[in-house]
């Protein structure tokens, strides 16, 4: 069974004590538009954490049903109570501050909607609550975020297969080295992006686990009944059963949070060369899409590669939350002071870059206009100097490996075209150089690792 989605919100009107039933979250913030794109932010904003905080509850309740602690009338009034739309997640918030979390208050404001004859909570610490919705959260989160990696790594591999063999130049510390193929440049794309989609599809299906322990983690209020309930309750939600409660162990949010950081780098990167391709100078490719995105507030003429400076953006705030959520790991005895609390924000704002920066990324690479022609000129540009490794290996063989590499080097710096300054050297007669510098001639294995890669995409899509 996997986790159902939230329960659709029946409207304003039904609050208890507030006139923003649902949390103001879910308005649109100055800046979403930009860092809070896709499908992620209606995922993580405040009436979804409520939400599965409340999925939480009702679980409980029905898996209490199962093994006779409640009634199945009690654990429906249960449920049926537990709808984010019937709940003040202003009021919850004001009120967490005087026992350190919102479930506390949570659990006041259910009780009064249910009636005190129902055992809402019983058993549970609001810890127990808290993870199991972060889980809940999470698992609902990357939904989205796999369907977006899905979708660019689709385009990227779209890209491979079309420029299998469009030679560009191949540039390492920024600068011309030797010729490759546009296909192998978004090859390595493709794999960055399925590798980071599989890990996280793993973790969505394994390692997502309900919480529930007690107040120690010895879940004594249940009695013999406890891992009865514990099995159940991760069962109503589709949560992996974990082996013990995992309170001070938080094993799970850490690979979460390094799954969600690769991924972030995973999209980046494609995003880092798009900027670059895009540069006026190089203009090897350029973004696609609306024809009014990219302008500029003063320069009219701009076209800017918003996309991938979105995604860039967005994926740039994850490695400072990774390292919030991995410092916040030691907790200490059986329950946090502290450690617990500071997990909640980093989590939900790395799902959320994550999210939008695997939106922009999509949509950039899914409308991307490649310029071979381009391409090939940028090759020309420097007059064949990124052959001349290939001259270099050429030579080699009657004149020894450094040998030849010097030689070649000096004739890189002479002042007349690379071409003539070759010819001028008496070592390369016989060479045909023409031959020797065209780009197309020297893309080593570039078809081959393109192949493989898609071949492995093909494998597991």
């Amino acid at each position: 069974m996997k986790p159902s989605s939230s329960p659709s919100d029946p409207g304003v009107g039904a609050g208890q004590g507030g006139a923003d039933p649902g949390g103001t979250a879910r308005r649109g913030g100055l800046f979403d538009g930009v860092l809070a794109r896709g499908g992620v932010r209606s995922q993580v904003d405040d009436h979804a954490w409520l939400q599965a905080m409340l999925d939480a509850e009702a679980a409980l309740a029905r898996a209490q049903a199962r093994v006779g602690l409640m009634s199945e009338a009690g654990a429906a009034r249960v449920t049926a109570a537990c709808r984010a739309a019937n709940f003040d997640v202003a009021a919850l918030g004001r009120d967490a501050a005087a026992a350190g979390n919102p479930v506390v208050p949570l659990v006041r404001a259910l009780t009064a909607a249910v009636g005190a004859d129902v055992p809402v909570h019983h058993g549970a610490t609001s810890q127990d609550i808290l993870d199991t919705a972060a889980m809940l959260v999470a698992h609902r989160a990357l939904g989205p975020i796999l369907d977006d990696l899905t979708g660019a790594a689709e385009a990227a591999a779209r890209h491979a297969e079309e420029h299998r063999d469009t030679p560009m130049a191949g540039r390492t510390l920024l600068q011309h080295a030797v010729p490759i193929t546009f296909g192998l440049t978004a090859a390595g794309w493709l794999t960055g992006l399925d590798t980071a989609a599989r890990r996280l599809a793993e973790l969505r299906a394994t390692r997502l686990a309900a919480q529930l322990g007690g107040a120690a983690g010895t879940l004594a209020t249940l009695g013999e009944h406890g891992p009865a309930v514990a099995a159940a309750f991760a069962a109503e939600l589709g949560l992996a059963e974990p082996a013990l409660p995992w309170h001070t162990e938080r094993g799970r949010i850490a690979e979460l949070a390094g799954a969600l950081g690769t991924a972030a780098g995973a999209v980046a990167k494609p995003a880092r060369d798009v900027t670059l391709l895009a540069q006026t100078e190089i203009a090897e490719v350029r973004e696609g899409g609306a024809d009014d995105r990219g302008g500029s507030s003063t320069l009219p003429h701009k076209r800017n590669p918003i996309a991938a400076v979105s995604a860039l953006a967005a994926a740039a705030q994850a490695p400072g939350l990774v390292a919030t959520l991995l410092a916040a790991g030691p907790h200490e005895h059986q329950r946090a002071a502290g450690a617990w609390h500071a997990e909640w924000l980093p989590l939900r704002e790395l799902l959320g870059a994550v999210g939008s920066a695997s939106s922009w990324l999509r949509d950039c690479l899914e409308h991307l206009a490649v310029d071979p022609d381009r391409m090939r000129s940028n090759l020309e540009l420097t007059g064949g100097l990124l052959l001349a490794e290939r001259v270099s290996a050429a030579l080699a063989p009657a004149l020894g490996r450094l040998a030849a590499h010097d030689l070649v080097r000096e004739a890189a710096a002479d002042h007349r075209p690379f071409a003539d300054a070759l010819r001028a050297r008496p070592a390369l007669a016989g060479f045909d150089i023409d031959k020797l510098l065209d780009p197309a001639g020297y893309l080593g294995s570039a078809g081959t690792f393109v192949d493989r890669a898609l071949a492995a995409h093909r494998a597991v899509s």
